[in-house]
């Protein structure tokens, strides 16, 4: 049997099922916002969050301030500005210039180098040795240094070999001309050594002598030089000069204990011009050694560097000119002290200890001026 519903019924079927669609459809489309609502209420819940990030609870682990001793890089040490002198500069300097307030401008100096270090540096005064003492000359002493000075001597002796007595006086300067060399000059003043004693003496000027010094080496506790007296026979046979000779003469000084300072040094004698038989002139090999010891400062005016010693001298003859091979020894005391102002005071007594004797003895004396 077909059954067909009338059109009125439908319609009334019809409207409950589409008042449920629309209700899901409504449910549906207010769920997101539902949900978004909610979301934004919990937010609107939650503590506010920080913008930046935590401090850590523990401290980060420190840092040295300085790299590791073997990643520092180190610059080489600086060594003093060497200036270049000209040959001129170098000498003037040497001479006249101020030798003394920059000891910093000193340097060592040794055989190595000798021809090839100093020679264009002008002089400057070397410091105290490696005990304190000052390098300084003594009368009838080797000097062993350089120096820049003039001193003025006079020696007196009694008994000479003609059963006489004489004096002597002579002017002594040193004069540096850079590191490595320097010129000592010997004037001699006067001389009244006779033949035949005091009855027959004469009073005349000494040979002049002359004399290049090398600085072979140079430290704190030690000095040597090397030079040659050139003698030019510019005296008096009659006082036993007018005679040209060379010495070529090694010299050294030390200081390495307190104020002891020991030098000596050796050396020949060469006559080989003028009135050689007159005046007595013998080649001889000769020696010195003096030990002496500073007692005070430099500043203790006017007993400044006092200094007292013993110089022990050694003549060999080595020709045959006389009749014998002659040899000479003396010794004495002596000393030195600074007056003040670069003046200084200096004494020296020598005795003959063999025969045949030069003298009996000798007083010698003089003053200093250091500049």
């Amino acid at each position: 049997m077909k059954i067909t519903a009338t059109p009125n019924k439908a319609r009334h079927q019809a409207w409950p099922a589409f008042g449920v669609g629309l209700m899901m459809a409504l449910a549906v489309a207010s769920a997101p916002s539902e949900a978004a609502s909610s979301s934004k209420k919990a937010k609107k819940n939650l503590p506010p969050q920080p913008t930046t990030q935590a401090v850590p609870t523990t401290a980060p682990t420190p840092q040295p301030t300085l790299a590791p001793v073997s990643e520092i890089q180190t610059a080489p040490p600086v060594m003093p500005v060497v200036r270049d002198y000209s040959f001129g500069e170098v000498v003037s300097q040497s001479v006249s210039g101020d030798v003394y307030s920059n000891p910093s401008r000193w340097q060592e100096l040794d055989f190595r180098n000798l021809f090839t270090k100093g020679w264009n540096q002008p002089w400057e005064s070397p410091p105290t040795g490696g005990g304190g003492a000052r390098r300084q000359g003594w009368i009838n002493a080797y000097d062993g240094v350089f120096f820049r000075l003039s001193l003025a001597s006079f020696a007196w002796q009694h008994g000479l070999a003609n059963n006489s007595d004489g004096y002597t006086g002579t002017l002594t300067s040193y004069t540096p001309l850079n590191q490595r060399m320097e010129i000592r000059t010997d004037i001699g003043l006067a001389s009244n050594r006779g033949p035949t004693g005091l009855a027959n003496a004469q009073t005349n000027f000494s040979d002049f002598t002359v004399t290049p010094r090398i600085l072979l080496s140079e430290s704190k506790e030690q000095s040597q030089v090397f030079e040659i007296y050139f003698r030019t026979p510019t005296g008096n046979s009659f006082n036993g000069n007018g005679i040209a000779s060379i010495s070529p003469t090694y010299e050294f000084w030390t200081n390495y204990w307190k104020g002891l300072v020991v030098r000596g040094g050796l050396g020949f004698n060469i006559p080989y011009s003028g009135d050689i038989t007159k005046a007595g002139a013998r080649s001889t090999f000769n020696g010195n050694l003096a030990i002496g010891y500073y007692l005070t400062p430099h500043d203790a005016v006017p007993f400044g560097d006092f200094v007292v010693y013993v110089t022990n001298n050694f003549t060999q003859a080595i020709d045959t000119r006389g009749p014998n091979s002659t040899t000479t020894f003396t010794m004495g005391p002596g000393f030195r002290t600074h007056l003040g102002d670069n003046w200084y005071l200096l004494g020296q007594a020598d005795f003959a200890v063999t025969n045949p004797q030069p003298y009996d003895y000798q007083i010698s004396s003089g003053i200093m001026k250091v500049y």
